[in-house]
């Protein structure tokens, strides 16, 4: 479990490798991830959007920004949490991914939060740290 606090915010993820949706012969290499985001502050806040830059073993980065997380911008009181999965697919057996939430607490105050830089390593590939 990779994880970080930002303005008392704390951010999990979990990666799983998924085999059975995986081609190494096509060079297909796909990623569950579980994350958790923890409100541990005092104020009430939103997630409103999402930024991801992805780079695989290779250097080539993509990077995908949008609106909220699976299709919602969840609202979190102080103590409260919320946990959602989701996936990413590379042309290699293993990089990394690391990005921001943008948010905002209930007076209008924008801020990002970071998401922990988290390594996807399948086990088609020579154990590195990324």
């Amino acid at each position: 479990m990779y994880s970080s606090v930002t303005r008392d915010i704390k951010v999990s993820v979990q990666p799983v490798f998924l085999d059975e949706q995986s081609d190494p012969d096509s060079h297909r290499y796909v990623w569950a991830y579980r994350v958790v985001i923890e409100n541990q502050s005092p104020k009430t806040v939103q997630l409103l959007n999402r930024y991801w830059r992805i780079t695989d073993s290779r250097g080539s980065t993509q990077e995908v920004r949008g609106s909220g997380v699976v299709g919602e911008q969840p609202v979190l009181a102080s103590g409260e949490s919320f946990n959602y999965t989701s996936g990413a697919p590379l042309a290699t057996p293993s990089g990394f991914m690391v990005g921001t939430y943008e948010m905002t607490d209930m007076d209008g105050n924008r801020f990002d939060i970071e998401i922990p830089a988290f390594s996807l390593d399948s086990p088609h590939s020579q154990r590195t740290v990324n």
